[in-house]
């Protein structure tokens, strides 16, 4: 099974970072994620909003690849993780 790699760029005192982090742990329960979580507050973080054109936390990037930001939809995510691992 394909170890997906998902990036959370999170700001402090997000609330749709902490939604984005209960849907992140409920996938996790179904497919092998890699989650690492990111605060913009950060050199990295801030390259990676840049680098991504994400413009506003929270960021996903999928295996690096930009995927949403703002408020994550469990539902779009679940059917491309579905699709990766296939």
């Amino acid at each position: 099974m394909n170890v997906t790699e998902i990036t959370l760029l999170t700001a402090p005192s997000c609330r749709l970072c902490d939604d984005a982090k209960v849907v992140l742990d409920r996938l996790a329960l179904d497919f092998d994620l890699a989650i690492e979580s990111v605060s913009i507050d950060t050199t990295r973080g801030q390259a990676l909003m840049i680098e991504h054109q994400v413009v506003f936390p929270p960021g996903v990037l999928i295996d690096g690849t930009p995927f949403s930001y703002g408020r994550l939809s469990e539902r779009r995510l679940r059917r491309v993780l579905e699709s990766q691992h296939a």
